[in-house]
């Protein structure tokens, strides 16, 4: 039994796990923050923001300068989770989100730490601490600096 539970323990510890688990990790945090970014959006458009954005940022989020505030969370809420899914500056794309999960933390939704923001914090903690993976674009540059003596 101690050779079976060493082997499944060894599995584990391959950078082939590994890279699958992070995969999993970046799709999981991306998917929260770009479907929240396309309700932002009208539809049918790529980032045409909708009117009723500024109205949300003003008068639930209560957030200051609704119009510049609303479109600066639109365009991260749609550029980072595109870094993260490709794997392209994760660690920079995984900030970006832990920084946003700050904000709607400290500032829109202060009650809801243990609903959905632990888990993203904890999410995105991975990926800055530990990357993108071995199926993440991160690893060409990685290859190409290795190669530079960079």
């Amino acid at each position: 039994m101690t050779a079976l539970i060493l082997r499944v323990i060894a599995l584990l510890e391959t950078r082939l796990f590994e890279g699958f688990a992070l995969f999993v990790v970046r799709l999981a945090l991306a998917a929260q923050f770009w479907r929240s970014a396309r309700t932002k959006v009208e539809d049918g458009s790529w980032l045409t923001i909708n009117p009723i954005t500024y109205d949300l940022f003003r008068d639930e989020y209560h957030m200051p300068f609704p119009e510049i505030t609303g479109t600066i969370a639109t365009y991260a809420e749609h550029i980072l989770p595109i870094l993260v899914m490709l794997g392209l500056a994760t660690r920079f794309g995984a900030a970006g989100l832990f920084v946003m999960t700050s904000v709607i933390q400290l500032f829109v939704y202060p009650d809801a730490f243990w609903t959905p923001h632990v888990m993203w914090f904890g999410l995105a903690l991975i990926l800055v601490a530990r990357g993108g993976g071995m199926f993440a674009l991160d690893r060409l540059f990685d290859a190409r600096f290795a190669r530079s003596g960079a």
